[in-house]
């Protein structure tokens, strides 16, 4: 059943009792999240992206320890005209002995020290995000998200 724009507005205003839509929400959401993080790295001397690297680097990448290159291909949806290449950012991690030299970015044990006591704090910002929302409501909300975003991308 198809609905239409003033019947999902009013759907929306019932559930959750503001007239707001959808798109307030994901950009609300995501600064929400984006300056949680901000916060928690911040201290540390670091942003968002050290984080995004040192995950990839302690998680798996899909071209295995990837190159510089093949870091920017793999986290591209987070870059942009202020931050074009994650370069400085993996310079940083050298200089703070945390990334190995060479052609093949790796995680020294520094560095994997590291990646596991940020990651107990962004897993306590996440948790604090999805506290009170159930596994079935947090994968519902993902699907449903997600083919949105196809269903756009499609055209």
């Amino acid at each position: 059943m198809l609905l239409s724009r003033k019947a999902i507005t009013m759907e929306t205003s019932e559930i959750i009792g503001q007239g707001r839509p959808l798109g307030y929400w994901i950009k609300h959401l995501h600064g929400a999240l984006e300056g949680s993080l901000d916060d928690l790295l911040a201290g540390q001397g670091l942003t968002r992206r050290h984080w995004q690297v040192l995950n990839v680097l302690a998680t798996g990448s899909p071209t295995g320890s990837p190159t510089l290159s093949e870091l920017d291909t793999v986290l591209a949806p987070f870059l942009d005209e202020e931050t074009p290449t994650l370069r400085p950012v993996a310079g940083d991690l050298r200089e703070r002995g945390w990334l190995s030299d060479g052609e093949r970015l790796a995680l020294t044990p520094d560095g994997g020290r590291a990646h596991g006591e940020l990651r107990v704090r962004v897993d306590a910002v996440r948790a604090r995000a999805t506290e009170g929302i159930g596994t079935e409501e947090y994968l519902a909300a993902i699907d449903v998200l997600a083919r949105m975003s196809a269903n756009l991308q499609a055209r």
